[in-house]
């Protein structure tokens, strides 16, 4: 299913991003003398009709003027002395707009608070009447936050798989170390290709008889087995001896980001020119330096800590997507319906730019519009649900985020553009929407770390290869479970278990081994 640009669950917590409106304080605004009519409640829907007197806005007009007279300065006339009349008819448009708009934002916040609306969205405002001289009339259109009842959280019971590093893992890291400083030497005898060797080849491709643009190159280096050609390509040229000419026959897949080919038969003219073996670096201190270490005791024992810094994290981000998964099942609230909606375009958004770049997962490749759609929508009512189910976790409990947390998670981002740290501090600063996405997971993380402070989470450890099973267990229920919720979409349940895969990237076996890389 989509996934999310984070390796954690990201639940799409509202809690300031989609929620913000409710944090304005409407106890510090003047208080508006105004008639509010509640003429429509059902479900999370709300509806008033607002009505201020035409005193109301006059006398917020002067009061504006007045604040102009003090500082205006107009031909004729001395600074702070232009008369009220010339300044009505000079800015008198624009105040009215200015006096407006602000009246129906804080008599809306007002009128809300009065009536105990808290907003899941920004609501919509209507102007029903409003004449130079007369009351304004307008109409708020909202749709509410669910009243949502917590569960016991020590009543949940989750176990936490604590993997344990190996020695092997280690040995695994340092020859995937060394095979990504490999070279290659020519077969030391004439014998056919197979995989793992490095042809250098040339090769000229074709649509109906007609070559295409990027389709040619010489003295290209392939690897065979390295799956960097379109699928069914390398496969071909397994058994060629040097100096053959092969024709190779291929699909391009029907998301092949060039439209033009996508889905189309290609023909390539393809030259074996060399065959050469791969020859993996040793594993040694020149290694070592290679990666930034100073020797290799001090890069094994710099794998080893990596592996452990990530062995903690996959066994966490496994607990958590439990945990949701227990939320979830444990709670049940109607949803605002624009939120989910609005989640839903997001989502679609993300598809179908996937789509368009041909980055869409095997799973989703073959299914119908409408079945996307469902599966999709289905994702957005968790992360809805999630998202203010946490959200109303941390409201009720006081969870508060610390400056130096925001700081920190600044600084981590800023270091990922050397010399441009002060740049994207500055970014931040200006840019409140982009401080929400740093500050809104740290949140997420705070009420995750609360709730497991009080459920019975308890550790397991098991060896890796253990810990890679199980996620690739716990990936294959996933994918039965979404079909399994596609299919009884229509029987008219109430509520379908959305897994934690449908919002986390995959976890596959070679990221046990990301160490070799950053090391």
């Amino acid at each position: 299913m989509a996934p999310e640009t984070s390796d954690l669950v990201r639940a799409r917590v509202f809690i300031q991003s989609r929620v913000q409106y409710l944090s304005r304080d409407a106890g510090k605004l003047a208080k508006i003398e105004m008639q509010i009519t509640e003429t429509k409640s059902e479900g999370l829907s709300r509806e008033l009709e607002i009505n201020l007197s035409s005193d109301e806005i006059s006398g917020k007009i002067n009061d504006r003027i007045g604040e102009i007279q003090r500082t205006a300065q107009l031909p004729g006339f001395r600074p702070g002395k232009v008369p009220i009349s010339v300044l009505k008819k000079r800015f008198g448009k624009a105040v009215l707009g200015e006096v407006l708009e602000k009246a129906i934002g804080e008599s809306s916040q007002q009128a809300m608070t009065e009536k105990g609306i808290r907003p899941a969205i920004q609501p919509e405002i209507e102007v029903a009447e409003f004449e130079d001289g007369k009351d304004l009339q307008y109409t708020l259109a909202v749709e509410v936050l669910p009243n949502i009842t917590l569960m016991d959280f020590s009543k949940i019971r989750v176990q936490r798989l604590v993997p344990q590093g190996e020695e092997k893992d280690v040995e695994q890291a340092l020859e995937n170390l060394a095979k990504a400083h490999q070279g290659s030497e020519p077969i030391k005898r004439k014998r056919k290709s197979k995989q793992g060797d490095i042809l250098t080849i040339d090769f000229i491709g074709s649509v109906d008889g007609k070559e295409f643009p990027g389709g040619k190159a010489d003295n290209y280096s392939l690897e065979l087995g390295s799956n960097s050609f379109i699928p069914g390509f390398e496969d071909q040229l397994i058994g060629s001896n040097a100096g053959d000419n092969v024709d190779v026959q291929v699909m391009f897949p029907g998301s092949y980001g060039a439209a033009e080919l996508a889905g189309k038969e290609a023909l390539f003219k393809v030259t074996v020119n060399e065959i050469r073996e791969a020859t993996p670096a040793p594993i040694d201190d020149e290694l070592a330096k290679k990666a930034g270490m100073a020797d290799l005791v001090k890069l094994r024992e710099a794998i080893a800590e990596e592996q452990a810094r990530e062995y903690v994290s996959l066994a966490r981000s496994r607990v958590k997507r439990l945990l949701l998964d227990e939320l979830y099942e444990a709670h049940d609230f109607e949803l605002p319906k624009k939120m989910v909606d609005s989640e839903f375009d997001t989502i679609w958004a993300d598809y179908e730019q996937r789509k368009k770049d041909g980055k869409i997962e095997d799973e989703e490749a073959p299914k119908p519009e409408d079945i996307m759609r469902a599966e999709l929508r289905e994702i957005a009512g968790r992360r809805v649900q999630l998202g203010l189910l946490l959200a109303e976790v941390g409201r009720q409990n006081d969870i508060q985020i610390a400056q130096e947390d925001i700081n920190r998670a600044i600084m981590e981002e800023a270091r990922r553009y050397p010399g441009q740290e002060d740049k994207i501090l500055d970014f931040y600063k200006q840019n409140p929407k982009a401080m929400e996405n740093v500050t809104a997971p740290i949140y997420e993380e705070k009420v995750v770390d609360f709730i497991m402070e009080l459920a019975d989470v308890r550790d397991t450890k098991v060896p890796l290869s253990k810990f890679i099973e199980t996620l690739e267990k716990d990936r294959e229920d996933e994918e039965k479970e979404v079909k399994k919720s596609t299919r009884t979409k229509k029987s008219g349940s109430k509520k379908k278990q959305v897994p934690a895969k449908s919002l986390t990237k995959k976890t596959d076996k070679k990221d046990s081994n990301k160490s070799s890389e950053t090391a």
